[in-house]
């Protein structure tokens, strides 16, 4: 199948030219099992430089420091763990790191409420146990064992939101870096280069807490919201280019002062508090993430190219937000309404005509 079929390439597909040149470019020591070196991994990360004349775009826009610790942590036998609110890039970083190190950012188990033990070992294909017997043609491996076998990467999404039982089986895989297969008599040790990126919502914080056990296996990231509104302005727009590059959406980029707005309300909502803290405001029961307002523009594109003339419209704003915003019919909406009649509409002629918009749309 043709790439420009797929909906979402892998990051090490996606950056192939970059990774490749950060390699061939590559003058410092490689540490086994990987690809390149820890140096030019925080290049791939951060980016804004060049390696033979590729400009390395910035994947994580943040703590420099942060991006740091998680690659170091990789170097050693502990694992690494990514916490932090909806929206700040846990697994775009974390997919990144496994795409830069070793080539190969697609071994993930999507953790939740029915992700069994068999999807963090190994399980068996029935048909053929049945016929065959206990055999490795009919073992099925999970990508925590090919990651072990190959010396490669694993990524566990959303550790929290699995039942302790299966957060468990983490714990022999990272204590001896074995996986036993007790069907088959075999003890599979890791390769040099494996190692295991989980990532963690702190507002799923109480869904099902890591055992003390557990948590001494990882070394613990945790990921912030943008410090400000220019970090947040520059990720989403960044964001947004590269969505709606991938998605085809041939209408014009949201403008500065459209992301801005759109930024500003998140930020205000999510705070409870206007930007200037001089007033307080009901805050509503979505999250209004920074992933959401990238979502939210790259949809609002999809109403222009489709429904208007190829450019972002008030309208198309307003009904993007209203369904962000208003996820609990009765409490959000008053509290979405108060926001538009004593913030949105006394901020001048430049927000005029997104408040109508929205009034209209909110009722």
């Amino acid at each position: 199948m043709s790439d420009k079929n797929v909906q979402r390439l892998p990051a090490e597909e996606l950056y192939q030219r970059e990774i490749d040149a950060l390699i061939a470019t590559d003058h410092d020591p490689v540490p086994p099992g990987w690809r390149m070196s820890p140096k030019a991994v925080l290049r791939y990360i951060t980016g804004e430089c060049t390696a033979e004349g590729v400009p390395i775009t910035a994947k994580y826009i943040g703590d420099r420091r942060l991006v740091e610790i998680s690659i170091a942590t990789l170097l050693t036998d502990r694992a690494l763990l990514l916490i932090g609110e909806p929206g700040t890039a846990k697994s775009w970083l974390s997919e990144h790191l496994a795409a830069a190190i070793t080539g190969d950012s697609t071994k993930v188990v999507q953790g939740t409420a029915g992700t069994t033990e068999e999807q963090i070992r190994y399980s068996w294909n029935y048909a053929m146990l049945i016929a065959k017997g206990p055999c490795p043609e009919a073992m099925v491996k999970s990508p925590v064992y090919r990651a072990m076998e190959t010396g490669s990467i694993a990524r566990v999404e959303e550790i929290s939101r699995c039942a302790s039982e299966v957060q468990d089986a983490l714990i022999s895989i990272l204590s001896e870096k074995r996986l036993s297969v007790p069907e088959l008599g075999l003890e599979v040790p890791a390769q040099k280069g494996f190692s295991l990126i989980a990532t963690a919502n702190t507002r799923d914080k109480g869904v099902n807490d890591m055992s003390a056990a557990l948590k001494r296996r990882f070394n613990m990231i945790v990921l912030p919201t943008p410090a400000d509104i220019a970090t947040e302005m520059e990720i989403v727009q960044t964001r947004v280019a590269e969505l709606s590059a991938g998605l085809d959406l041939n209408a014009s980029q949201p403008g500065g002062d459209t992301v801005e707005q759109i930024v500003t309300i998140f930020r205000e909502l999510r705070a409870g508090a206007t930007l200037d803290g001089k007033q307080k405001l009901k805050p509503t029961s979505g999250v209004l993430s920074t992933a959401e307002a990238i979502s939210l523009l790259a949809n609002s594109m999809a109403l222009a190219v489709s429904f208007g003339d190829g450019s972002i419209s008030a309208s198309d704003l307003a009904a993007a937000l209203q369904g962000a915003v208003v996820k609990d019919e009765d409490k959000d909406k008053l509290s979405w309404k108060e926001y538009l009649e004593n913030v949105m509409k006394k901020r001048g002629s430049a927000w005029l005509p997104l408040y109508r918009a929205c009034r209209e749309l909110n009722g």
